[in-house]
């Protein structure tokens, strides 16, 4: 068995359901697949002492797990009052039209074609809700439209699909962009130095304890394919496809769709840069 502690950073073992910080508890629903490793993490999150909670990314469209969620707050004490998107991929949002209709609740989003209500988010936002303070934090790059959701009180970061509990993310080409992906991992590393950020809630897998050490692995890992994807275009692999069978080698080919995106974001930024 593999250390945790010694994993980028600093994954938790055991069940990823239930509380993960006196504010956050993860309702994980039953999506698992290779993409959405274990499923899609639903986060309610609320003040101790409140009797309102926020839901973030419902996940697909399953009553059942909408109902847990539901009935996970209830059991807690807390009524839904608000919903948040970190982006809009089914994943993480297609439920949430519904998840509304069961809660009576609003939905903000950045992306207006996902909003229920007046109100959307934009980057240096404050949601308060039942004296909860989630500050937003835009973070493009996996899509253009994705954000993070800062926790002060519990020192955490909420990322979606910008940093994933277990393994790294797809630059999901053309809508992500590697150049505002990684602007985004520095902004997070920010919050890590600066803020005292040490905990990360990820949108699929387990909490890490280790906010700075997982960003700092996701940077490096993105410098490492980067300069992996220039030699090989050098090489005369000129195409994303010849690309990823020469890159992406030990990879398990079911993966291979997902990590040609990435490719061609890849492609784009060198091209952009001059670099090839």
């Amino acid at each position: 068995m593999s250390d945790a502690a010694a994993l980028p950073g600093q994954p938790r073992g055991g069940v990823l359901s239930g509380p993960a910080t006196a504010r956050a508890t993860n309702v994980l629903a039953p999506n698992a697949s290779a993409m959405t490793l274990d499923g899609t993490n639903t986060w309610i999150v609320a003040e101790p002492d409140s009797d309102l909670a926020v839901v973030i990314d419902p996940g697909p469209l399953d009553d059942g797990h909408l109902g847990h969620v539901i009935a996970m707050a209830e059991k807690a004490g807390k009524r839904v009052a608000l919903t948040l998107l970190t982006h809009g991929h089914p994943d993480h949002a297609e439920g949430a039209a519904r998840f509304a209709e069961l809660t009576r609740t609003p939905v903000r989003a950045l992306d207006p074609a996902l909003r229920l209500g007046d109100e959307g988010l934009a980057a240096g936002d404050v949601v308060t809700t039942g004296g909860l303070e989630l500050r937003v934090v835009p973070t493009p790059g996996h899509t253009g439209d994705s954000l993070c959701f800062h926790l002060p009180a519990d020192r955490a970061v909420l990322t979606g699909d910008t940093v994933l509990g277990r393994g790294t993310t797809v630059v999901a080409h053309p809508d992500g962009r590697l150049g505002d992906y990684l602007d985004s991992l520095r902004r997070l590393r920010s919050l890590t130095v600066d803020d005292g950020v040490h905990t990360v809630l990820p949108g699929h897998g387990p909490v890490l304890d280790d906010a700075q050490g997982a960003v700092e692995f996701y940077l490096a890992h993105r410098a490492h394919r980067l300069a992996q994807v220039e030699t090989a275009v050098e090489n005369g692999h000129r195409t994303a496809a010849d690309v990823v069978a020469r890159v992406y080698s030990d990879v398990d080919r079911s993966l291979w769709p997902a990590a040609e995106l990435s490719v061609r974001a890849q492609l784009e930024y060198l091209r952009e840069h001059g670099l090839i």
